[in-house]
């Protein structure tokens, strides 16, 4: 591998490998750094979990799959999957990257990213586990399912991050394992846990929550979901902000069907405890919920950011950026992925980040004084949003 480039990305997931896609079309040096492997967040997800937004093959009519990374692919194809799992999702982006050639380096660790001078053309030294590479240009598009929160709970040690969850079938036969006296549902699937306890606590009810719910419920599990303001009973037009279409059918589905699913809302969860009788998630107002195996917690993400925050200022809780995606506080420093935020609006599907993937190479190309008309492609086929005017706090239509 060269240890001194023009363009270093950082991470193989949709958003490193999409913008490495859009640099392929243009003369510049450029290599993308993964820890582990392409696709490896998509891979670490529970099996029984699948991408929130639909793949449909509509590229022949122009409309992009909303989970192509490129202008030119559709997973829905490809994968002949409408909801890909994770394992899928991955094995797409390996495709991709295999099909355009893009030069990945796996196994290549970065600690940190550092300003060589105090000017844009100094570049900046990546200090990885492989030794130090040298960039001009550094696009971070490292993803966030390897970052748990534990949102600040007291006794988080004691819960389970949905992010170290394989399968909610085999967490499921956790419950027999660790408790034999657990509750069973009934054959109707109406029943409950006994004692006032669920069999399993999952502590946030966003889209991560929820499935976690819907995957225990089904493997015959009672279920007790705990949220601060009850995303299940909001309606948006931005999905970013509430339960998706498909996950908020799927809820209404299992409890019409009797699901042994209890959804509290206003509940802020302070502290997780552990004793002989299980667990007990204990709530801001004093109110207490008792989990008879380890609660999980589907507390959101902190995102790779926190490796190199000290570049970047913030806006409330979003990293500030400029309109070409770029660092207020470190210029040279791109950002490429969910965190990429607008007017407030976080870019944080697919579907809405991959419009950013041009703009970045554009701005690259131009600062290296390279040709970037090969890009048009992306504003002929609508793949890219430069007026950002279209996101507005109460609608995004982009």
């Amino acid at each position: 591998m060269n240890d001194s480039l023009e363009v270093a990305i950082v991470g193989a997931g949709p958003a490193g490998l999409g913008t490495a896609v859009a640099l392929e079309r243009l003369d510049v040096e450029y290599a993308v750094l993964e820890r582990d492997r392409i696709g490896a967040s998509f891979r670490s997800w529970p099996e029984e979990m699948r991408l929130l937004t639909p793949s449909f093959p509509a590229n022949a009519f122009g409309v992009r799959d909303l989970n192509a990374i490129t202008v030119d692919t559709s997973p829905a194809l490809a994968l002949d999957r409408e909801h890909p799992t994770g394992e899928q999702y991955a094995e797409y982006l390996e495709a991709v990257a295999e099909f355009h050639e893009l030069p990945v380096e796996t196994g290549v660790d970065v600690d940190s990213v550092v300003r060589e001078g105090a000017d844009e053309t100094d570049g900046f030294v990546l200090e990885t586990d492989e030794g130090p590479i040298r960039a001009r240009y550094v696009v971070w598009a490292a993803g966030q399912y390897q970052y748990p929160s534990n949102a600040g709970i007291d006794g988080a040690v004691h819960g389970t991050h949905v992010a170290a969850v394989d399968s909610w079938a085999g967490y499921a036969d956790r419950v027999a394992n660790e408790d034999g006296s657990a509750a069973r549902v009934a054959a109707d699937g109406a029943g409950a846990a006994v004692d006032g306890a669920a069999d399993v606590v999952v502590v946030g009810g966003a889209e991560s929550g929820i499935d976690a719910a819907l995957g225990l419920a089904e493997a015959g599990r009672s279920v007790t979901v705990l949220d601060d303001e009850g995303t299940w009973q909001f309606r948006s037009p931005d999905p970013s902000e509430v339960l998706s279409p498909r996950t908020s059918e799927r809820l209404e589905t299992a409890l019409e069907d009797g699901a042994p699913i209890e959804l509290v809302a206003d509940a802020r969860i302070e502290e997780i405890g552990r004793d002989d009788e299980g667990y007990a998630v204990t709530a801001s107002d004093g109110d207490r919920y008792r989990s008879r195996v380890s609660p999980i917690l589907a507390t959101g993400f902190e995102g790779s950011l926190a490796v190199v925050e000290d570049l970047f200022a913030f806006d409330g809780s979003f990293p500030a950026l400029t309109d070409r995606d770029e660092s207020t506080e470190t210029p040279g420093l791109f950002l490429a992925g969910p965190q990429v935020a607008h007017n407030g609006q976080q870019f944080c599907f697919i579907y809405k980040f991959r419009q950013r993937f041009a703009v970045v190479a554009e701005e690259l190309g131009d600062r290296l004084g390279v040709e970037t008309g090969p890009l048009e492609e992306y504003r002929e086929k609508r793949m890219i949003v430069e007026d950002l005017e279209c996101c507005e706090p109460d609608y995004c239509d982009c």
